[in-house]
């Protein structure tokens, strides 16, 4: 009897979780990609099916390293900071070629920077804390340029300073250093991708009449 009222109570216990895991609340630009801004692209973008709506895939925070990659302060630094902005561990890259100005050798055992690929929901709560927290800290801000998408439509965005995260403790502001953010989006091109982070509420700098 003890054995039976056991199975029960575990499979009410996996029963809650899945009930649980159901009800978990998307992030907030998640929710309205879905309910709304998938159809409103659509229609904008002149598009027939909903399949071939621009949609973001994965966002990459890394940061290189260069000339200081035996510095181990400032490396442990740059780890520290993509894992704290992201909440996720990041991980280092090798050199894929020689770089005779930095005396770096392609495979070469220091690491030449760090990245963290971000998907699903990490990765929409980064681009919300991203837009509407860090970027506004920006000193002297005017927008971020339109011109940084490639021939697919993906988007590069680079900051010079890791201290517009409010993840970033004084402590972890005494070494400084810059960061780009790479947005991976499918279906994408220039003027599509640019629609779609419009409608997110990037702020890009304003066109030039």
């Amino acid at each position: 009897m003890a054995e039976k009222k056991t199975a029960t109570e575990a499979k009410a216990t996996t029963a809650k979780k899945a009930v649980k895991a159901d009800t978990k609340v998307q992030p907030r630009l998640k929710a309205l990609y879905n309910n709304e801004l998938r159809a409103k692209l659509k229609k904008e973008l002149g598009l027939k099916n909903i399949n071939q709506v621009p949609e973001l895939k994965k966002v990459i925070v890394s940061s290189g390293v260069g000339k200081k990659r035996e510095d181990k302060r400032f490396t442990e630094t740059v780890e520290l900071t993509l894992a704290k902005i992201t909440g996720q561990k990041a991980t280092s890259r090798l050199a894929k070629k020689s770089i005779a100005t930095f005396k770096i050798r392609k495979g070469m055992g220091a690491p030449v920077g760090y990245l963290t690929t971000l998907r699903n929901d990490k990765m929409y709560e980064f681009v919300d804390r991203l837009i509407n927290i860090a970027l506004p800290h920006v000193r002297d801000f005017h927008g971020v340029s339109r011109n940084a998408f490639d021939k697919q439509g993906n988007y590069n965005l680079g900051l010079k300073e890791q201290t517009v995260f409010p993840e970033i403790t004084f402590e972890d502001a005494a070494v400084l250093h810059g960061l780009e953010v790479t947005f991976i989006i499918k279906n994408g091109s220039k003027e599509g991708s640019l629609k779609l982070l419009e409608l997110f509420g990037m702020p890009f700098e304003k066109e030039v009449k």
